[in-house]
């Protein structure tokens, strides 16, 4: 009995290491078809970017530009992006190749039929099709009736609408995302300046603009909700508040 029972002992142990075995391999075979798909997609997205090198035109950003926002996603690890204003679709190739590797999704937004059909055209033949939302809208409205949130928005549209769309999107934004808007040096544009002097304003983001895009792409991160910053502000002027009565009390016994 003694022997039946220490074989059956074996016999579970070495089941539940077979067991064991076979899943960190399936883990491992899985994580390896996956690089395989990332490395068979980027491969596909480069091929694609190299042979329409200076054939965009239709409003769509440079390169570099692309460059800089598929940085920024995947540096912050971004995984739920707006893209208002598509175009013929440069920028949300690149965007979508950033949220590829992070894992993430893209809406992207465009209110001409014929740019918007070459923009699906062009994500079929990118191979980013699956990551891509495209829309056919007017963003004035169909900014305001997207949920979110989003940790990631891009803005290219109606500069004139700019801070319109930063008003809408801003509740929107999650704590740590960023709201990015092209043309940002161009002060000189119609809603440019209203834009950037309404965002360098608020308490609870941080705007910069990267001066390494030709024309000037303005970062705004979120440092917190605003309703906590005022309320942060307020605690603070409270407390400056009863730190200077405090002091006068002490020294002048008749305010007491």
């Amino acid at each position: 009995m003694q022997k039946i029972i220490g074989f059956l002992k074996i016999y579970t142990s070495f089941l539940l290491v077979a067991s064991i075995l076979t899943f960190i391999l399936s883990i491992r075979s899985g994580f390896c078809e996956e690089l395989q798909e990332n490395k068979a997609l980027d491969e596909k997205v480069r091929i694609f970017l190299e042979s329409r090198k200076g054939t965009w035109h239709d409003w769509n950003i440079s390169y570099s530009d692309g460059k800089i926002l598929h940085d920024l996603i995947i540096n912050n690890k971004y995984k739920n992006a707006l893209d208002i204003g598509t175009s013929t679709g440069l920028s949300a190739i690149w965007i979508a190749w950033a949220l590829s590797k992070t894992g993430g999704k893209l809406i992207t937004i465009e209110i001409h039929e014929g740019r918007h059909r070459k923009a699906v055209a062009n994500f079929k033949e990118a191979g980013l099709h699956e990551i891509i939302d495209a829309r056919l809208a007017d963003a004035h409205d169909l900014v305001k009736e997207l949920e979110g949130p989003f940790d990631f928005v891009f803005s290219d549209a109606d500069k004139d609408w700019y801070k319109n769309y930063f008003i809408d999107l801003a509740p929107k934004l999650e704590v740590g995302g960023c709201f990015t808007a092209h043309n940002a040096s161009n002060t000189g544009m119609t809603g440019i300046k209203e834009f950037l002097d309404y965002v360098e304003s608020l308490p609870n983001f941080r705007t910069t603009i990267d001066t390494t895009s030709g024309s000037g792409i303005s970062i705004s991160y979120k440092i917190s909700e605003l309703c906590k910053e005022k309320s942060f502000q307020r605690r603070q002027i409270a407390e400056r508040q009863f730190l200077v009565t405090k002091y006068l009390m002490r020294t002048n016994p008749r305010i007491s």
